[in-house]
């Protein structure tokens, strides 16, 4: 099966360009698209919009966000989603590590993407709190990302502490990408839907 996606691209930074791993959390959606079928699914840091656009092109209803600050982030939403005819698509303005209205009104969520929000290592503790509100909020919801480990990050860490849920990671090589896989341990005994993704 072969899907033609258009995404328009105003200016070749952060959230206006298609990072790699934004390519394989769109490739891994596409292998799932059978389980995206009328999932509610929120991309956060949706940018150009590639993750969430292979999503609602697979039947999924999708909603996408980026920062309240960045205006021009969310109208690249807008003409990405105008350019696949996706007219039923949400775009939110959703800064990370602020509980909003608009956050604390989003209908019941099944999946949560992010591709690549684990850039800046200044924005980590912002994205996970924003992830954390949402997963509580939606506790049968997942979080699917990809991150590229980067040279100048390499010796950061990130300290997450989730009460009652166990993390496992693994990793895969692909298009010069890990793709962080954690899957959720409560999640084991559902076969119905695919591994959920955290970082």
């Amino acid at each position: 099966l072969k899907s033609r996606i258009s995404l328009p691209v105003l200016d070749p930074q952060y959230g206006m360009y298609v990072w790699p791993c934004a390519v394989v959390l769109a490739q891994y959606l596409w292998t799932q698209r059978e389980a995206l079928k009328d999932k509610t699914v929120l991309e956060l840091g949706a940018g150009v919009s590639l993750p969430g656009v292979v999503a609602a092109r697979c039947g999924a209803k999708v909603i996408l966000s980026d920062s309240a600050r960045t205006p021009l982030c969310l109208e690249n939403c807008r003409r990405s989603c105008g350019a696949n005819g996706l007219h039923d698509v949400g775009v939110l303005g959703l800064t990370w590590g602020e509980v909003s209205p608009d956050l604390v009104l989003l209908p019941k969520l099944d999946i949560i993407l992010g591709s690549d929000v684990f850039y800046e290592p200044q924005d980590f503790e912002d994205v996970l709190v924003t992830v954390a509100f949402l997963l509580r909020k939606n506790p049968r919801a997942r979080f699917w990302t990809t991150y590229q480990e980067r040279r100048e990050q390499k010796d950061k860490n990130v300290n997450v502490t989730q009460q009652n849920q166990t993390w496992t990671q693994l990793e895969t090589k692909l298009c010069d990408s890990n793709i962080i896989q954690d899957i959720n341990e409560h999640s084991k005994g559902d076969n119905t839907t695919p591994p959920s993704h955290h970082n």
